[in-house]
């Protein structure tokens, strides 16, 4: 599944769309989400939450689950601060996950 997190942009065609952070979060939790492509600013975060949450949900869940995160990851957001501190998650995220797997490809002698 490729999700898309937004709350006004149109949705792009092959895409499965999300409006807050939560349904986000409940789409990947069933390990389906393959591409995910995130909006930083969603409305009233205390309601809807942000992209950025999503991706702080991801990195925990790498780091004490051993969680898959999708493959590919994107940021669309218009929000330029919160554009380079989502990308710097992206890829503690990916730091994390290749680190698992190799740890996970070594052998003891």
């Amino acid at each position: 599944m490729k999700l898309y997190l937004d709350d006004t942009r149109p949705t792009p065609d092959g895409w499965t769309r999300a409006y807050t952070a939560q349904e986000t979060i409940e789409y990947l939790m069933t390990g389906q989400v393959v591409e995910l492509s995130l909006d930083h600013d969603l409305g009233i975060e205390e309601i809807v939450g942000n992209g950025y949450m999503v991706l702080q949900w991801i990195e925990q869940e790498v780091f004490l689950r051993r969680f898959k995160a999708p493959s590919v990851m994107a940021v669309h957001s218009a929000n330029g601060p919160a554009t380079e501190r989502m990308l710097l998650a992206i890829e503690s995220i990916r730091r994390m996950a290749e680190g698992e797997t190799a740890a996970e490809g070594r052998t003891s002698e």
